[in-house]
């Protein structure tokens, strides 16, 4: 009885981590044929890390080629989650991506589209105004139009992948931190409850990653940031005023005097009347004591761009506040790379406040790089070691 209780502890892969980049990861091993543990450290759902929440957005809209490449599998991947759990969770609302009409990063979203035949269509400032008059911008600011584009119902999605993964003969262990992982032939991984053992295991812990990866002499330059997710009060008179009867997604990243900022806006979806609209930034935190810091002043940056650009919205304060975390690197750039010594450990993490849409292009990627198999992305700008190439990387 002993021996058959410690073979069931031992499984093919462990994952560690149960957001969106890791239960993708688990449940695209699980497909592969795997026996695969998925460890959380909380009670699942949870809203303590990056993936949880009603919406996110999703698009094909990329200034680099290689994320256009994954959204091009990630599209119909997330189609066929929906099929395997039954679940809609993908509203086709398009998504404006507003920058300065001619310059070089807009030509950059569009040369990327055009390498993968993406539909698109390039707004200057007045086809702007005319195709999208609830938007409000200013001369000179123009739109990629990414059609195909739309929202992710966040929690549906990630719920989606874990019950698909258990079907899948995956086994979850939440409210089970892990307190070790000693690498090897066979790695070792102890949580709270027991110990488990595996031939390959995925680090897939978000703002919790540099724990693990200091423990394993990889020191990566990773940055978790709060981040207020602000939701106001739309005014459906002055929306029928401006000749609005939708709003698709919104980004738009922009230099002023105030400095460079980047905002993102979804339309009505998750609470009746209000629309989200957000920073895409924050204050520095430990992801243990995510709360403890002030962050009153994104409110105002907001409250001025909302103001401007979405004048249909009560801008006077959000009416409602929540928060979540980026883990953000340098590049803004993910780590998704074999450990430098343990070939057998992969580090998933700092996808910098963009990686929910790109999660079952992720999974399918991790599982490429523990099987073995050739790449079918471009991984380089990916690599644990592309900030310190004379490190001990």
């Amino acid at each position: 009885m002993a021996s058959q209780a410690a073979k069931s502890l031992n499984y093919d892969v462990i994952v560690i981590g149960a957001g969106i980049e890791g239960s993708s990861s688990a449940y695209s091993l699980a497909k592969s044929g795997q026996k695969v543990l998925l460890i959380e450290q909380f009670p699942l759902p949870h809203g303590r890390g990056s993936s949880h929440g009603h919406s996110r957005i999703t698009r094909y809209a990329y200034e680099d080629d290689f994320y256009v490449r994954m959204m091009v599998d990630a599209f119909p991947l997330w189609a066929e989650l929906q099929k395997e759990a039954g679940v809609e969770f993908f509203v086709p609302c398009g998504v404006l991506d507003i920058r300065a009409a001619g310059s070089a990063s807009e030509q950059r979203v569009v040369s990327a589209l055009r390498t993968h035949n993406i539909p698109h269509e390039v707004l200057n400032s007045s086809e702007l105004k005319a195709r999208f008059p609830a938007v409000t911008t200013t001369d000179g600011y123009g739109a990629v139009w990414d059609p195909s584009g739309g929202l992710l119902r966040a929690d549906k999605c990630l719920a989606a992948y874990q019950t698909v993964f258990k079907q899948l003969g995956g086994v979850i262990r939440e409210a089970e931190p892990v307190t070790s992982l000693t690498p090897g032939d066979l790695v070792s991984v102890v949580t709270s409850r027991s110990v488990y053992r595996a031939h390959k295991v995925v680090i897939a812990t978000g703002p919790w990653t540099d724990r693990f990866a200091s423990a394993l002499n990889v020191n990566l330059p990773l940055r978790p940031i709060r981040i207020s997710v602000l939701y106001w009060k739309a005014d459906p008179e002055r929306l029928k005023e401006h000749g609005a009867k939708y709003l698709p997604c919104i980004l738009d990243s922009r230099d002023t005097r105030e400095g460079h900022f980047h905002v993102y806006g979804l339309p009505i979806d998750e609470y009746p009347g209000l629309v989200k609209v957000a920073l895409h930034d924050g204050p520095d935190i430990n992801p243990d004591h995510r709360d403890a810091t002030d962050s009153a002043w994104i409110d105002h940056v907001v409250a001025k761009y909302v103001s401007e650009l979405l004048p249909f919205l009560d801008s006077k304060q959000p009416a409602l506040r929540e928060h979540c975390i980026y883990t953000n690197t340098p590049d803004k750039h993910p780590f998704i790379d074999r450990h430098p010594q343990y070939p057998n450990v992969v580090i998933c993490a700092g996808f910098s406040g963009h990686g929910f849409k790109l999660a079952p292009a992720v999974g399918k990627a991790v599982t490429e790089l523990i099987s073995g198999k050739t790449p079918s992305y471009n991984m380089a700008p990916f690599r644990l070691d592309r900030f310190s190439p004379k490190s001990n990387l």
